[in-house]
């Protein structure tokens, strides 16, 4: 997984798909990533903040039972363990310090889950920035506790009523306010999505989950590289920054989508949120609502590298269904102690279905990144019991 091409672009997807006023401000952003990235300085401090701030690296830890049960031996990349409980804190702390190096006072960014809403406070509080963060109404409803923790913070959470009331409209309101104050502001995008050089830019803050799993593997695995990696994938900045540090090795790469917002395993190639990937859509190509239990996977789309490595064969994608996602939650639960986020508990799901099949024969090693923690799911899961 390397920089993107000429224009920004995997393959046939990626780019820079945005109005023209915001041409310059993405062409900065990319002038002052790879300024920062070649910056031993940026880097060490980067590094700094991961390890004494966001409690770097996160523990591989062996799923004892639930492999004995299952036949396959499972390991699990605990960034739920993270500081603020989810893998969002890396992505949104380097893109906070790219703010300051870039002289602005405020972030913007979307959310859906509310995880990386939550991040984004984190840092604007640690670094001394403003945020503003935009949520579809219907998310704000079923993730409550990340919207208190939002304002408990300091950033303004802008409720979203157009559309679905979820991530796609989130995203699509937070781009169009970027119109409105580019020189003041940053856009602190979530996930591996919207235009050059974002899906690269966040894959490349992403890429220490999957850096320190390759070395935490090789620490615990005969064969030092497991023969499945698995993550969830709703935009997909989780599992590309897992397959980052295995794409180079044989292990076998499976994204995770919800049933109801499959972007490559029932979608087609689509132009949205500024660039071109794949996204659900109808017969005249009008992009179709996301239906997900998961608020952060309730997305029609899903980043452009994802697209590229599906159309390679070097990655491929399944779906799993809600239902399968509560029982994953509540094996791991009672089977590890671990009770994991909805999104997370896709990637669970599949391995589950799998386990014993074809699909994942017995006695293969799997390594599965738990993105985020499920306490913020709890009013959600109370509410199907």
């Amino acid at each position: 997984m390397r920089e993107p091409g000429a224009n920004g672009r995997f393959g046939e997807f990626g780019g820079r798909f945005v109005p023209e006023s915001l041409i310059p401000a993405c062409a900065e952003v990319e002038e002052a990533f790879r300024d920062a990235w070649a910056d031993a300085g940026f880097r060490r401090d980067l590094d700094r903040l991961l390890t004494v701030y966001a409690g770097r690296p996160t523990p591989v830890t062996p799923a004892w039972r639930l492999s004995a049960e299952l036949g396959v031996d499972v390991l699990l990349k605990r960034e739920d363990l993270a500081h603020t409980g989810s893998h969002k804190i890396n992505n949104v702390l380097g893109q906070a310090l790219l703010a300051v190096r870039m002289g602005r006072t405020r972030l913007i960014a979307e959310t859906g889950a509310g995880q990386h809403g939550v991040a984004t406070a984190t840092a604007a509080a640690l670094l001394g920035l403003s945020a503003t963060v935009f949520m579809g109404g219907k998310d704000m409803a079923r993730q409550a506790l990340n919207v208190h923790r939002m304002r408990l913070l300091g950033a303004e959470v802008v409720e979203v009523t157009s559309g679905s009331r979820t991530l796609k409209d989130a995203t699509s309101e937070a781009m169009r306010h970027w119109v409105t104050c580019v020189d003041e502001a940053y856009y602190c995008i979530g996930s591996v999505m919207g235009p050059h050089p974002y899906p690269w830019m966040v894959r490349e803050f992403q890429r220490v989950i999957g850096a320190e799993a390759r070395a935490q593997c090789a620490a615990e695995l005969p064969k030092a590289v497991p023969d499945y990696v698995v993550a969830c994938v709703g935009g997909g900045s989780n599992a590309a920054g897992t397959f980052a540090g295995f794409a180079d090795t044989g292990a076998q790469l499976v994204g995770v989508e919800a049933a109801g917002g499959a972007a490559i395993s029932n979608g087609g190639v689509a132009i949205m949120h500024g660039h071109r990937s794949y996204a659900i859509q109808d017969a005249d190509g009008q992009i179709l609502e996301a239906e997900s239990i998961a608020a952060g996977l309730d997305y029609p789309g899903i980043g452009p590298e994802h697209a590229h490595l599906h159309e390679l064969g070097r990655a491929r994608y399944v779906t799993v269904t809600d239902g399968e996602v509560v029982d994953a939650v509540k094996r791991l639960a009672r089977s590890e102690g671990i009770l994991p986020a909805l999104e997370s508990a896709h990637a669970v799901a599949w391995v589950l279905r799998a386990a014993g099949t074809a699909e994942l024969p017995a006695g293969s090693t799997v390594l599965i990144t738990l993105s985020g923690r499920g306490d913020k799911d709890s009013n959600s899961l109370m509410e199907i019991q």
